[in-house]
């Protein structure tokens, strides 16, 4: 089926620069070593010793690959070899990804209208138990320049002074493998604790791959978002609708869908008030007078934009004294209750009214049919629990080799139900 379905030709090209005509001994075929490959992912193969050992056995591996019988299969280190010797540090596993999917694309398999977006956690290939305790610089926000000057412009609309750039560096203490060091320490709950990657994929309403980032499992989803969403409205197209989990239910995700048009698709989400304490959505924000009002029927006035981005708003401590909700409202000594309000809660609150539609209902729902189904056959039918490999290079070519014979499989299996 998947012979029938695409010409793998398209390969020679991708590698003529790393291949010699007239100099050295003669090489195995690229497009044998890119089939073989997808042979160990398609199948779901723990290792590439394996894979040849299959191959060697296996007569449709043999037809497929284009050799006889008795000849002989190039050895397991072949792959590896020409890894590291000709495709390391290029871009051929996202090319031939790309062009599995253009080809899924042309026969109309694929409807990005809606995209689903989502991460997963794979094992990486080191002991959860060597490591180093290490201070690193924080990871700065991908939109800090942009949150800045728009709190700037916040603060002198307010009458408050401009604040400068920070000028100390945030550092933070991590877990770092002695084994892989790229690798992210990843606790999920307290039981499971070790060293992981993270698989940012977005998939179509088919379940066909759209794109995919790997990154440490110690990176929030929410920063990974902004590189994912461009790479899917660059190579694909740009959706009506994106859904996404909790874990992206932010101001700024929230922002950069409604800026270009796109409906967020966003889950509920608890709120973390205290028990016995009024919820945040029971003080009313007046946006004409810009200030909230509790339930006690008083109002919380601004005083500040924060360095963070949030306004706060801050209530009367004479008012808020003798007031009969104070001890559903605050523990304040000094009676005053503080709400913060991020300066793009806007946002938020708009993606938060689309939650009640239909429309969003339906489309969220569609998650565990795509991109949930998606994480479970990688891991269950194609044998990605855990990397064999190290670094995020290699694991980020790995995902792409994957992902690639995942869309092929899909695309095999339609193109021969079509054509029956």
């Amino acid at each position: 089926k998947i012979e029938d379905s695409i010409d793998f030709d398209f390969i020679y090209d991708l590698v003529e620069d790393y291949y010699c005509l007239d100099n050295g001994r003669p090489s195995v075929d690229p497009v044998v070593l890119i089939k073989i490959a997808l042979i160990q992912y398609l199948f779901g193969i723990r290792s590439m010793r394996q894979t040849i050992k299959e191959i060697e056995t296996n007569v449709a591996y043999r037809w497929f690959l284009g050799y006889g019988l008795t000849e002989k299969i190039p050895h397991f280190s072949t792959f590896g070899k020409n890894y590291v010797r000709r495709f390391q540090d290029t871009d051929l596993f996202e090319v031939i990804f790309e062009r599995i999917l253009q080809e899924a694309i042309d026969h109309g398999f694929v409807n990005p209208e809606v995209i689903f977006i989502d991460s997963t956690h794979v094992k990486a290939n080191a002991n959860k138990k060597k490591y180093v305790k290490k201070l690193v610089r924080a990871q700065a926000r991908v939109y800090q320049e942009q949150l800045q000057d728009e709190i700037n412009q916040d603060r002198l609309a307010n009458g408050k002074k401009t604040l400068a750039p920070k000028s100390d560096v945030e550092i933070k203490e991590v877990k770092e493998s002695t084994t892989d060091p790229e690798s992210g320490y990843f606790v999920k709950n307290e039981r499971e604790r070790i060293f992981a990657y993270s698989f940012h994929t977005g998939c179509d309403q088919n379940g066909f791959v759209l794109g995919a980032i790997v990154e440490p499992s110690n990176v929030h989803d929410s920063q990974v978002f902004p590189s994912l969403y461009e790479q899917i409205k660059t190579t694909v197209a740009q959706p009506t609708a994106v859904a996404v989990d909790a874990g992206y239910k932010t101001p700024y995700i929230s922002k950069i869908l409604l800026d270009d048009g796109v409906r967020p698709v966003m889950p509920y989400t608890r709120p973390q008030t205290k028990n016995g304490f009024f919820r945040k959505h029971e003080y009313v924000y007046d946006e004409y007078y810009d200030w909230y009002i509790c339930p006690a029927g008083e109002t919380l006035t601004y005083r500040t934009t924060t360095r963070e981005g949030y306004r706060q708003y801050i209530s009367d401590p004479k008012t808020c004294k003798d007031c009969p909700f104070l001890s559903q409202c605050t523990n304040s000594r000094n009676h005053i209750k503080q709400i913060h309000r991020h300066i793009w809660q806007d946002y938020l609150d708009e993606a938060e009214h689309l939650r009640h539609t239909e429309q969003n209902k339906q489309i969220y729902k569609q998650r565990k049919e795509t991109i949930e189904r998606v994480f479970a056959d990688m891991k269950e039918k194609h044998g990605m629990r855990w990397t064999t490999l190290r670094g995020k290079r290699r694991v980020q070519m790995q995902a792409m080799l994957l992902f690639a014979a995942m869309n092929l499989k899909k695309l095999a299996n339609w193109r021969w139900r079509n054509h029956r």
